[in-house]
C-alpha cells in the first residue's frame, strides 16, 4: 500500500492541531496548496485507487494515462491557479435499492474527482476537529462496526428507548447556501469558497452527489449542529457519572437510545422534538414511514446499519444486545448471486466460483461482527447446493452429487470462499 506524502502528512496535522486547539479559528491561504502539484498528485492516487466508472465525457483512467499523465496533471493545475477551471455536468446513474426503486448516483468526470479529492484533502483536517464522537460515516479510522460497538454498549448499559429516524432523501436535499455558510465558519479563503461554490452547483440545484469524492465530508459537516445537540443532551443528562442517553449516525443513519429509568421518561419525547427541530432548521424532512420508536424491554427490535437489534438474556441470565444480519440484507445476497449463477450457467465453475467470491467475502466480513452464526450457515448451504447444481448439470446429471463431491474438495480444491467465522462480542454485564 501506498502511504500518503509525509509532507502533506505534515500538513493536514498541523491543520488538525490547529483547528483543535483554536475552535473559532478561520483558514486563509488553503487555494495555494490545493493546486500544488504532489496534491493533484495525491489526488489521482486516490481516486483511481477507488477506481469508479468513467463520467459525462468518458474519460477512463486508461486514457488519461496513455495520453501522459504528467500533462493531464499539469494542464488541470494550470486551470486552477488561472481560475478558468469550470466541472462538467455529472453523469446521472440508477442504482437499485435492496426493498425495491432506485437510487441515483451521480458521476463526476475523473478530473472534477482529482480536484474534489485535493480540496477534500486539504478540508478534512478541519472539519474532522470539529466532528463529534458519535460520527462514524466515511471518517478517517471510523467505519460501521464502530457504530454497531456504540449502540450494543448503550444497550448493554440499559438504554432501551429508541428513537430511529430516516431521513428522506438526505444527499438530494442539502441545501447549498446552508452548506457555505457552515464552511465557512472555518474557511477564509474566496478562491476555495468560490470552487466549493462551482462544485456544488455542477450538482444542480440542492443536493450533493453520492458519488462524489468531497460529498462525504460535506454531507457530515451538514449535520454536524445536530450531533452537537445531542452531544450537550447526553452530558446535561448526565447523572452521578453515568450517561442516560446514547446515539450513533453514519451518514443519514442516526439512532438513539434513552434510558428506559421512569426518571427519564420524559426525555425521549424531548430529544425527538429537538432532533425535529434540528432537522427543520437544515430543511431536512423525516421520513415518517420508515421512522420508528421501538422499547427493547417490551422485545421490540430496530434496524441500524443493515443489523437488527433485540435485547435478549444470555445463558447465564444477564441481559445483552442480540444483532443479526436483516433478512432483507440477506435476501438481496440471495438475489445478487441468483444473478450471477444465472449470467455464468453454462461457464466453468472456477469462472462462477472467482466471480462469487469476492461477493461472499465483503458481505460476510461485514456482518462477522453481530450474532450471524446462523445466517451464514444458511448462505453457506445455499452457495454450495448451487455449486454442486452447476458441477451437476454441467455434467447432465440430476441431483446435488452429494456423495461425488466432498465439501473438502470444493472448498480446498476448487477454492470457494469458506471464511464464515464471527468474530468476538461484547460479553454481556448485569444491567
Amino acid at each position: 500500500m501506498i502511504k500518503t506524502p509525509s509532507k502533506l502528512q505534515d500538513l493536514r496535522r498541523r491543520l488538525y492541531v490547529k483547528a483543535k486547539s483554536e475552535p473559532s479559528w478561520r483558514f486563509w491561504g488553503l487555494y495555494v496548496h490545493v493546486c500544488k502539484r504532489e496534491m493533484l498528485a495525491e489526488a489521482y492516487r486516490l481516486t483511481k485507487a477507488n477506481d469508479g466508472a468513467p463520467g459525462i465525457d468518458g474519460v477512463t483512467f486508461e486514457a488519461i494515462e496513455a495520453d501522459g499523465l504528467e500533462g493531464f496533471l499539469e494542464q488541470l493545475r494550470e486551470e486552477l491557479l488561472q481560475r478558468t477551471y469550470r466541472p462538467l455536468r455529472l453523469r446521472k446513474v440508477g442504482i437499485p435499492k435492496a426493498g425495491g426503486g432506485t437510487r441515483q448516483l451521480s458521476i463526476p468526470a475523473i478530473r472534477d474527482r482529482v480536484v474534489q479529492g485535493a480540496l477534500k484533502l486539504i478540508l478534512e483536517p478541519i472539519f474532522e476537529a470539529d466532528f463529534q464522537p458519535g460520527s462514524f460515516g466515511y471518517r478517517p479510522k471510523r467505519s460501521a462496526s464502530g457504530a454497531i460497538q456504540r449502540v450494543s454498549e448503550a444497550i448493554l448499559t440499559n438504554k432501551t428507548k429508541v428513537i430511529d429516524l430516516d431521513l428522506r432523501a438526505y444527499f438530494d436535499t442539502v441545501r447549498h447556501h446552508l452548506l457555505l455558510e457552515k464552511v465557512a465558519e472555518r474557511v477564509n479563503d474566496d478562491a476555495v469558497m468560490a470552487l466549493l461554490r462551482a462544485l456544488l452547483k455542477a450538482s444542480g440545484k440542492r443536493g450533493v452527489p453520492q458519488g462524489g469524492v468531497i460529498s462525504p465530508l460535506l454531507s457530515n459537516l451538514y449535520l454536524n449542529e445536530v450531533d452537537k445537540m445531542l452531544e450537550r443532551a447526553k452530558e446535561v443528562t448526565r447523572h452521578c457519572g453515568f450517561t442516560v442517553l446514547e446515539y450513533a449516525r453514519f451518514a443519514d443513519d442516526l439512532v438513539v437510545l434513552v434510558s428506559a429509568h421512569p426518571k427519564q421518561r420524559w426525555l425521549r419525547g424531548a430529544v425527538e422534538k429537538r432532533l425535529r427541530e434540528e432537522f427543520a432548521k437544515l430543511d431536512v424532512e423525516v421520513n415518517e414511514e420508515k421512522s420508528r420508536r421501538a422499547d427493547l424491554k417490551r422485545g421490540e427490535s430496530f434496524g441500524f446499519l443493515g443489523f437488527e437489534f433485540w435485547r435478549v438474556r444470555s445463558r447465564a441470565g444477564r441481559w445483552m444486545p442480540l444483532y443479526r444480519p436483516q433478512t432483507k440484507k440477506r435476501t438481496a445476497l440471495l438475489r445478487q448471486l441468483k444473478v450471477v449463477f444465472r449470467r455464468l450457467r453454462s461457464q466453468p465453475i472456477r469462472w462462477v466460483i472467482e466471480t462469487i467470491n469476492p461477493i461472499l467475502r465483503g458481505w460476510v466480513n461485514y456482518f462477522a461482527i453481530g450474532h450471524a452464526g446462523q445466517c451464514f450457515s444458511f448462505i453457506r448451504n445455499w452457495v454450495e447446493a448451487k455449486i454442486r447444481r452447476h458441477l451437476a448439470r454441467a455434467r447432465m446429471r440430476q441431483g446435488f452429487g452429494w456423495k461425488r463431491w466432498s465439501r473438502s474438495w470444493m472448498y480446498n480444491a476448487l477454492g470457494l470462499f469458506d471464511d464464515y467465522r464471527v468474530r468476538p462480542r461484547l460479553k454481556a454485564t448485569p444491567a
